[in-house]
């Protein structure tokens, strides 16, 4: 299949079909429909290492992931994986572990020109550091980000998103609301900390409890939530920063013979399907993962085609989905 069957197939130029396939130009609505019908219908996958050549751009962006494995940095890297081929781009995906050895290496691809740009999700604390590696290459950072600087950034206000969640529990009777919370080293850790400790004084809760994790897992949920029952007083509610110690959370609190929400209720933060999936169904904070993934992207392939646009902030809204568990 040729671009010049694309063209024959849609019932328009050479010329449309490239413009559509580069993203540049202006096209018809109607015929940039028509052409990427073609491309679906016949399955079509132009020559990238062509393409490259013939315009000197790889059209690629390099998304550095501090842990794919976290179910809502998934979702993030899809959305952005839809915009990015939407816009006529592929990702490259490296899953840094937020170790700066491993992002360093994966950085060697900025200085080769085989990618145009870069998405981090990677821990606050490493921003520094990555800043100097990244240098004037177009940059935009998800979920951790500084509150003021040149890097543009998506994500949502973490100590609001933890204040409301708290603030649920609370106006649900619970006086005992414990927190299952990550390494500080991250700044959504800290900030939802922040949130929830404003939140308890706001509601004149003196009884507080945190229990740190050691990574983002289901594991290391149960661990934290089993360090908070052999507690002398025990909490009668836990928010845990992600579904996923979340759902750790709500095991050990089964396996200790106790109910949930009976005996203790229990929420998470992000949104993700495994809130659905454990039983009871986890009530949540959800966090617009996708669209922050397609923000993400949208703000970087505009630092690319103007590399002196200033960097702009996207705070995006989170809401509470009530289920269940609390």
């Amino acid at each position: 299949m040729s671009i010049q069957k694309i063209a024959r197939l849609a019932g328009v130029s050479v010329a449309t079909v490239s413009r559509v396939l580069n993203n540049s130009g202006t096209v018809k609505e109607s015929n940039r429909e028509k052409v990427l019908l073609a491309i679906k219908e016949n399955n079509y996958q132009p020559n990238l290492l062509a393409r490259q050549l013939r315009t000197a751009r790889s059209f690629m962006i390099l998304v550095l992931v501090s842990d794919i494995s976290n179910p809502f940095c998934a979702e993030v890297v899809k959305g952005i994986e839809e915009e990015a081929e939407k816009n006529g781009y592929r990702i490259l995906l490296c899953n840094s572990g937020s170790e700066i050895a491993r992002s360093r290496s994966s950085l060697q691809l900025l200085s080769g020109k085989i990618v145009e740009g870069i998405i981090t999700m990677d821990a606050f604390s490493k921003l520094p550091e990555l800043s100097q590696l990244i240098a004037s290459t177009p940059w935009v950072q998800c979920a951790e980000y500084a509150d003021a600087g040149d890097i543009s950034c998506v994500g949502i206000n973490d100590s609001d998103a933890a204040q409301r969640m708290v603030n649920y529990l609370a106006e649900k009777g619970h006086q005992r609301i414990a927190l299952i919370n990550h390494d500080l080293s991250y700044k959504y850790a800290r900030l939802r900390q922040q949130g929830y400790l404003q939140q308890l004084e706001a509601c004149q809760l003196r009884w507080q409890a945190i229990s740190y994790a050691t990574e983002l897992s289901f594991s290391a949920g149960k661990q934290a939530m089993m360090a908070l029952l052999q507690e002398k007083a025990r909490p009668d509610a836990v928010f845990a920063v992600s579904d996923t110690l979340a759902a750790g959370a709500m095991a050990a609190i089964q396996q200790a013979g106790l109910r949930v929400p009976d005996d203790i209720a229990v929420a998470g933060f992000d949104g993700t399907e495994l809130a659905e999936m454990v039983s009871p169904p986890l009530t949540t904070l959800a966090q617009p993962s996708r669209d922050i993934g397609r923000h993400a992207c949208r703000l970087l392939l505009q630092k690319i085609s103007q590399p002196d646009s200033a960097p702009e902030r996207r705070i995006m809204q989170g809401h509470l989905i009530e289920r269940a568990s609390a």
